[in-house]
């Protein structure tokens, strides 16, 4: 019998990236080099690898297990506020509507609007699905009638790897799973 990892095509085997204290670079989106990527690092002494596949890959002269995981030799520290993106958005927003809690058609909305002299900041922009953003239309929310579940702010980024952990992957290798802490019950 073959072991699933045996048959796995390279692309299909990213390492799960750790940072020097063996956490996640990132939980979502998830931490992850290509297969390339980590086998570079290690050849350049950047990682330390912590576990393999059982998928291989050869050279002419050599035969190399692929990393699932590996860990960076130097820390990172991360900064502490993450950069104002569209996803970043999303995911201090946890991916729903501060109107209407709704997940589906999101974008975002300025809550005082440009119009009215608000900004483009953290503080002024939040996650709106579309219909609630058309009923507000060029409106604050007390103009609109409507009630904020939330009001906008500008998170560090410890939050946002904290909102993560929310939203795990569809799939997680079983090499991985010792060194993400998702919001599960641990055995006792």
């Amino acid at each position: 019998m073959y072991h699933p990892d045996l048959i796995r095509h390279p692309d299909s085997c990213p390492a799960l990236v750790l940072n020097a204290d063996y956490t996640p670079l990132s939980y979502y989106p998830l931490s992850l080099w290509p297969w390339q990527t980590a086998v570079k690092a290690m050849f350049l002494e950047r990682v330390d690898v912590i576990a393999h596949y059982e998928r291989e890959v050869h050279s002419p002269n050599h035969t190399l297990k692929l990393p699932s995981v590996i860990a960076l030799r130097q820390f990172v520290r991360p900064s502490e506020h993450p950069a104002f993106t569209r996803f970043n958005l999303f995911l201090r927003d946890r991916f729903r509507c501060v109107y209407c809690g709704s997940g589906r058609e999101l974008t975002f909305d300025h809550v005082i609007p440009r119009a009215q002299g608000g900004r483009t900041t953290w503080e002024n922009v939040a996650t709106a699905c579309a219909p609630c953003n058309l009923k507000k239309g060029g409106r604050t929310p007390r103009q609109a009638g409507m009630h904020i579940v939330r009001w906008p702010e500008r998170p560090t980024s410890w939050q946002l790897q904290d909102h993560g952990r929310a939203f795990p992957p569809g799939y997680l290798h079983e090499s991985w799973r010792d060194y993400l802490y998702w919001d599960v019950e641990l055995d006792a």
